[in-house]
């Protein structure tokens, strides 16, 4: 089955296996992250996701309530773990076990080696790394149980390209691929499938308004073999894909979303 995208005509694909499935997305407010939220509330799957930014947050639960379409907003600050529990418990109550985590938060902010002070890096690391392991891990009994899940950790290929200008966020995408090989192996047994979706520049809100340059247009020129700009929406088909039954043989691996970039 087949459903058309708004405005380009183009046709993709709708996942039966998805349909009523308990869905956590983190970082769900906006951009990568709320294109996740709508992809799967459209296909039929129960999301809860959760965000620091309360406005964004509400604006796109009552936006696709407006749709005909449910999503539950959670408050959280992922980089405090208690509060980080509470909010997966308040999905679970909600929406039962959760069968799938797609662990997107993520902290890009600019920042040079020399300006970097023990502060900075336990704050950049504990949204880009240290809540995606916890948030695995707080998800795991629930898919034990279930004998079955699906987590996607995002990436980046920021640090395949060896960019300067945010190496802390570099040290902790790379490090994403460490945690889905190490959770693969351990989950493996329980029909728990664990992979990287790692995306290119990404013409979210924040990219254009931050850092989309006329050098960095030339940029993505040069580096991607398709033309065009990577959006959230493709970045959100892929991760409906890694979440379906149809890549059910898929674990341990990084499926790229750049244009060819890498």
């Amino acid at each position: 089955m087949v459903t058309h995208s708004p405005g380009d005509g183009a046709m993709f694909a709708r996942y039966p296996s998805l349909s009523g499935r308990s869905v956590l997305v983190t970082g769900g407010a906006t951009g990568i992250g709320a294109a996740l939220v709508r992809a799967f509330a459209g296909q039929g799957a129960h999301v809860a996701f959760l965000d620091l930014d309360h406005a964004a947050g509400s604006m796109l639960a009552d936006d696709l309530r407006a749709e005909g379409r449910q999503a539950l907003f959670v408050p959280c600050d992922l980089t405090d773990i208690g509060a980080l529990q509470v909010a997966v418990d308040a999905a679970r109550a909600a929406h039962g076990p959760i069968d799938i985590l797609l662990n997107n938060a993520a902290n890009d902010t600019r920042h040079t080696l020399d300006e970097v002070d023990p502060a900075m890096w336990d704050r950049l690391s504990a949204v880009n790394i240290r809540a995606q392991f916890f948030v695995a891990q707080a998800v795991a009994g629930d898919m034990r149980a279930l004998g079955r899940g699906s987590i996607v950790c995002l990436g980046s290929i920021g640090w395949m390209l060896k960019n300067s200008g945010y190496p802390v966020y570099a040290t902790a995408k790379a490090a994403v691929h460490g945690l889905v090989n190490a959770l693969a192996r351990e989950l493996g047994p329980h029909t728990i499938r664990v992979n990287a979706l790692v995306p290119g520049w990404v013409m979210t809100e924040r990219q254009k308004k931050l850092w989309l340059t006329p050098e960095g247009e030339r940029e993505i020129e040069r580096g991607q073999c398709l033309p065009g700009r990577v959006e959230p929406e493709d970045i959100a088909r892929m991760a409906l894909f890694l979440a379906a039954d149809d890549s059910r043989m898929c674990t341990g691996q990084s499926f790229i979303v750049d244009g060819g970039w890498v």
